[in-house]
């Protein structure tokens, strides 16, 4: 009679195990579910943020336009807030006025009608504010962002005229 010195173990002991079993399938499948739920959630925060980044430099375009049109007709008052209507755009309206209406038009345009804009000349210095609503980029109700310019105006333009 043969002795078997390892009489009591399967047979199938030594040999080595092939292939995946189903927990080790589940865990990486639960592993990559994890990762891409993880860049879905950064593509969303980046498109988020370019969105609000995109509304401040559409907002930085229309303060600079509005600011060149005051540097061309330095000699005019441009001081307007939005709670006053912008002057119609009608065929006697003075550059002002229709510099005025653009500038609101293009507010209006860009963020809506939450968005304000002021203008304010005061000894020479122009500020130009344009506030909107950024509830979207802040992840907080009502939260608004505001782009202001401020530049200085050549004095002699004004008093030459």
């Amino acid at each position: 009679m043969l002795a078997c010195p390892n009489s009591g173990f399967p047979q199938d002991f030594s040999r080595r195990q092939i292939g995946m079993t189903l927990i080790e399938v589940l865990v990486a499948v639960l592993i990559l579910a994890i990762g891409l739920l993880g860049a879905a959630v950064i593509q969303l925060n980046a498109l988020k943020y370019t969105d609000s980044s995109r509304m401040t430099s559409q907002a930085s375009f229309i303060a600079y336009d509005m600011l060149d049109r005051i540097r061309a007709n330095s000699a005019v008052d441009y001081s307007w807030g939005r709670a006053e209507p912008a002057p119609a755009s009608i065929a006697s309206a003075s550059v002002r006025d229709l510099d005025l209406h653009d500038f609101e038009a293009n507010i209006l345009g860009f963020a809506g009608a939450s968005a304000k804009g002021s203008v304010s000349v005061s000894a020479g210095e122009v500020t130009v504010s344009i506030s909107w609503d950024d509830s979207r980029g802040a992840n907080r109700p009502g939260a608004r962002e505001t782009f202001t310019l401020t530049s200085r105006i050549d004095d002699e333009s004004r008093g030459a005229q």
